[in-house]
């Protein structure tokens, strides 16, 4: 059954298109390694790192720090059985472990981790000397 007809394209032949249009890939390919989305905004006070990681929940989730490296990790459970069939599968929830370098001017005591609305938000600090301080106009007398 095809939830969506393929539709034929008169301007080329119908095995280019097949060859263009088609999954045959699909087993071999990386879907399956695929890591979860990061984005990394440096702010005045501190970096922000977040993750997005729908449909888990923050018990899934581990956030760490050892010697200057982030690590967010998740493991996934074995969840083998299926209710039905599918007549395609492209997402699952897989394990996965992302790793990044903490600069120094980061204060690592300080690191708080928020997971809201499928995305991980982990907030990294600056210490206080590597803050720096706005710009200041000097009148001239």
């Amino acid at each position: 059954m095809n939830l969506v007809r393929k539709q034929r394209n008169s301007f080329s032949p119908s095995l280019v298109n097949e060859w263009l249009t088609n999954d045959w890939l699909q087993p071999y390919s990386f879907e399956n390694k695929q890591l979860p989305a990061v984005n990394i905004q440096e702010m005045d006070q501190a970096f922000l790192v977040e993750l997005a990681a729908p449909g888990l929940k923050k018990e899934d989730l581990q956030v760490e720090v050892e010697k200057d490296v982030l690590s967010i990790a998740s493991e996934a459970e074995g969840k083998t059985e299926e209710t039905g069939r599918y007549t395609r599968k492209e997402y699952n929830f897989a394990s996965f472990r992302r790793t990044f370098s903490i600069p120094e001017s980061v204060d690592s005591k300080k690191i708080d981790a928020l997971y809201s609305e499928g995305v991980l938000t982990v907030t990294l600090p600056k210490r206080e000397e590597a803050v720096q301080e706005a710009k200041k106009s000097i009148r001239i007398r």
